[in-house]
Parts: C-alpha cells; sequence; structure tokens
C-alpha cells in the first residue's frame, strides 16, 4: 500500500506547485524502463531543433529578406509577416480541435507530425525563394507560401506541444522536456545562424537566401522524422485526450475562470513579443545603429543564442531548486538589464575596423556583453511558460492539452503579428530606408534602439507584474458545465 502523502502530489513541501524531485506515481509504466526517459527526452529534443531552425531564420532574417533581397517597402514587408502570423493563428485551434478527436495506435498526436513532415520542410525552404515580377507579384507569393509554409508548422509544432504534457504528469519531467525542447531548438538556431554567417554575407542577394532555405527545409524534414520515431513508446502509452460533445465551447467559456492559464498566457504574450521584436530588430541595430559591417552582424548574433542556450540549463537548475517563478523573476533581471544597455551603447567608429582602435574594442566588448546578458534572460521565455502551462492544463478536468496549447499560440501568434506590423510601420514613419544602409535618419536611429530596449524592457517586466498571484498550491479541478 501506498503511504499518504503530506503534500499534494506535484508540490514541494512549502506547499508550491513547483516540484523539486520526480515523483514515481507520476510517471508513466511506459517510461519506466532503463533508458525510456533518456530516449524521450533526446527525441523530444529533435522536435523542435527544425522548427526552432525555422522560427530562428524567420525572426532574425526574414524581414531583411523582404526588404533589402526582395526590395519591398518596410510597410509591405511588415504586411506579410502579420498577415502569415493572423492565419497562423487561425489554425491553432482547428488543429488542436482535430488533433484532439483523431484516432491512431500511436496516439491521437503522432500522425499529424509524420505526415507534415516534409511538406513542411518543402514549404519552408520555398519561402526563400525570390519570385519574378513585380512588387505586388513577389507581395503575393510572399503571403501564399507563408500560409501554406505556417499551416503545416502548426500541423507538426502544435501537437508536438500538446504531447508534451500527456506523456506524463510529473513537473520535473516536464521541466526536463521542456529543457530538452528548447535547447535542441537553441542549438538548431545556433546552426541556422552559423549557416547564415556562411551564406549571408550579402543581404541583397536572394541566391544566398535560397541556399539557405533548402538546407534549412531539409534539416527540419529529417529532424521532425527523427524525433516521431523516438517518441512514439512514449506516444503510445500518453494520456488520451477526453473531448466530449461540446467540449470546446465549455472551453472557452471556463478560460476565463482558470486562473493559472490566464496568468500563463499573459506572460508568453509579453515575453514571446519582447523576443519577436527584438530578433526582428536586430538585423538592422547591430550594422545601422552600432555601425558593425554587415558580415560582422550575422556572426555577432551567435553569442545570443549560446547564452540562450546556457541560459536554459541554468534556470532548469533554478527551478528545479527555488521554484519557476524564482527562475523567472531573476531571468528577467538580466533581461531588462541587458536591453537597456541597449540604450546606452555607443556606435563604433566607422572611420576605424571594428578592432582596430581601443575605443572601437571597448565598444565591441560593451556591445556583446550586453548580447550575452540579454540570451541568458530572454531564454526564460522559452522554458517558464511552457513549463507552466500544464499546471493549467491539469486543472481541467478533461485535460484537453491541444485545444489550450492551441488556444495559447493561437493569441500569441495574433499580437506577434501586430508587433511586426507595428514595427514595420514604425520603421516607415521614422524613416528608415533599406536602401540607405547605415546613413539613416536620426529618427530612425532612435525607432530601433527603443525596438531593441526600452519596449522589450517594459514587456518584460509587466510579465512579472502578470505572475504576481500565481497560485501557491495545486486549487481544486474546474466544474465541468452541461454542454
Amino acid at each position: 500500500m501506498t503511504p499518504p502523502r503530506s503534500t499534494p502530489p506535484g508540490c514541494d513541501r512549502t506547499g508550491s506547485a513547483d516540484a523539486r524531485s520526480e515523483d514515481p506515481e507520476a510517471i508513466a509504466p511506459a517510461l519506466a524502463a532503463p533508458g525510456a526517459q533518456r530516449r524521450l527526452l533526446l527525441s523530444y529534443g529533435l522536435g523542435d531543433a527544425g522548427t526552432g531552425m525555422a522560427a530562428s531564420l524567420i525572426g532574425f532574417y526574414l524581414f531583411v529578406f523582404y526588404t533589402s533581397a526582395a526590395g519591398l517597402s518596410p510597410v509591405m514587408a511588415g504586411a506579410v509577416l502579420m498577415l502569415a502570423r493572423i492565419w497562423d493563428a487561425i489554425n491553432d485551434p482547428i488543429v488542436g480541435w482535430l488533433s484532439d478527436r483523431t484516432s491512431h495506435p500511436t496516439g491521437p498526436r503522432l500522425p499529424w507530425m509524420a505526415w507534415s513532415a516534409i511538406p513542411l520542410g518543402v514549404a519552408m525552404a520555398l519561402m526563400w525563394w525570390l519570385p519574378p515580377g513585380s512588387l505586388w507579384v513577389k507581395f503575393a507569393y510572399f503571403v501564399a507560401i507563408s500560409v501554406v509554409a505556417n499551416s503545416l508548422y502548426t500541423c507538426v509544432n502544435l501537437p508536438y506541444t500538446a504531447l508534451m504534457a500527456e506523456v506524463t504528469s510529473d513537473t520535473t519531467l516536464r521541466t526536463r522536456l521542456n529543457r530538452s525542447r528548447f535547447t535542441g531548438s537553441i542549438i538548431a538556431g545556433l546552426i541556422g545562424l552559423i549557416l547564415g554567417g556562411l551564406l549571408l554575407r550579402d543581404h541583397a542577394n536572394p541566391t544566398s537566401y535560397w541556399r539557405l532555405g533548402l538546407l534549412s527545409g531539409l534539416i527540419i524534414g529529417v529532424s521532425t522524422l527523427a524525433c516521431c520515431w523516438g517518441i512514439a513508446p512514449a506516444a503510445r502509452h500518453a494520456q488520451q485526450p477526453n473531448p466530449s460533445r461540446g467540449s470546446t465551447r465549455r472551453l472557452l467559456r471556463r478560460i476565463g475562470d482558470n486562473g493559472r492559464f490566464m496568468r500563463v498566457l499573459g506572460l508568453y504574450l509579453l515575453l514571446w513579443c519582447a523576443l519577436q521584436l527584438m530578433q526582428t530588430a536586430a538585423l538592422i541595430f547591430l550594422p545601422v545603429v552600432m555601425r558593425l559591417p554587415e558580415s560582422w552582424s550575422n556572426w555577432i548574433l551567435l553569442p545570443f543564442q549560446i547564452s540562450t542556450l546556457v541560459g536554459l540549463q541554468l534556470w532548469t537548475l533554478v527551478s528545479h531548486r527555488q521554484g519557476r517563478l524564482r527562475a523567472l523573476a531573476w531571468g528577467a533581471g538580466f533581461w531588462v538589464t541587458g536591453c537597456l544597455a541597449a540604450m546606452l551603447l555607443a556606435p563604433l567608429d566607422v572611420q576605424a575596423a571594428p578592432l582596430e582602435t581601443l575605443s572601437n574594442q571597448l565598444r565591441l566588448v560593451g556591445l556583446l556583453a550586453a548580447i550575452l546578458v540579454v540570451g541568458l534572460g530572454a531564454s526564460t521565455a522559452y522554458l517558464i511558460p511552457w513549463s507552466l502551462l500544464p499546471d493549467a492544463i491539469d486543472v481541467d478536468p478533461e485535460k484537453p492539452a491541444g485545444l489550450f496549447s492551441a488556444f495559447m499560440v493561437f493569441v500569441q501568434k495574433l499580437c506577434i503579428s501586430l508587433v511586426l506590423f507595428s514595427f514595420g510601420s514604425l520603421m516607415s514613419i521614422s524613416g528608415y530606408v533599406p536602401t540607405l544602409g547605415t546613413d539613416q535618419p536620426r529618427a530612425a536611429l532612435v525607432a530601433i534602439r527603443l525596438c531593441m530596449g526600452l519596449i522589450p524592457a517594459v514587456l518584460v517586466v509587466l510579465g512579472l507584474v502578470v505572475m504576481r498571484r500565481w497560485p501557491k498550491s495545486p486549487p481544486p479541478a474546474l466544474a465541468l458545465e452541461a454542454p
């Protein structure tokens, strides 16, 4: 007989909802075999490697590709990104609803991932192809291929995300799964930046982007299929969704009553809007504001990815020992500090090479320090919201992980679409002109600094405010409403 517990499952000794050790009863028998958890963690990390690379390349390079290589105005480029994100948001609830109702021997999630892997790789490659024709022909093509690619991205990534809450109910293992997921994502993003540094020496050359697209598309397809193979044993024995008739309507009515989910949603929106804004502005900030040579700008992003990877391991350790909210608070402190430093950094002297004078060397060191600090803090955006989401899913008696994940991503993508369009509009209003290179109006330089510094810092602080009243112990499950 199992002895009675002094604390609820998933809680530490202080009553916090952050577990400090794995709960054997929360781990499925399929994961109890020797090596099973190791296989799951490694394979699950591959699942976000391809899509993580795609997201990193899109976040850093796509706006520059649209404006510098394709010749779109900043407003048109922002509109493409916004329309793609809006559609991406719309298809999330659809895929979540359908995957919750999919019946297959390997579970409801794996078929979506496996059948979409290769088409996703092809579509992601075609996003970087420049079609012939007028600017409006290019605009229409970019919107169309983005719609296709984002639809397939959802078919892979949303079932993959939902699976994390279903393979185990143990808080520590869930956090480790998120660490594996985003470790794979960040390493793949790092590889993507290396490829970008090798291939994109001239940001105005569309052929370089096409080569980058082909390589990234191949990695996306292969890594997704490898993930499906590796997680198949755990997926077969994972908790199955229990969607009853009318469950979607009842879920939407109950969202406002699920305080945990609303707080996680708010945190996720604020942190990811800050991160997306900084990623989009980075390749403009480095050559235009900091006056780095264009060939240096690609490589200077590598320390950010490395620092983010280190931060992911650090905050996982802090989460295990001190709790996830403590890790969030410490990481946010680093993030805000780095953002504010970016507002004050002095540009390099373009009359000398970056390492030629002591003044340029010191300024370059300051830039690298700010990048490392931001990366260390920004890793919380990857780890903490998704580590907290299963807590909110567990409150719902039906535990529809697909729909909860879909709604979270749906709202996040809508907000990011507005952020991207606003960024493009702000660049146009400030007088930014891609063809002018580093010779930009003062208003444009100030606007770029704001997008790299003050605005993201405010969003991160608001994220901490949202999480002030996170419950200290698991609440009772919400009552089901009649259909």
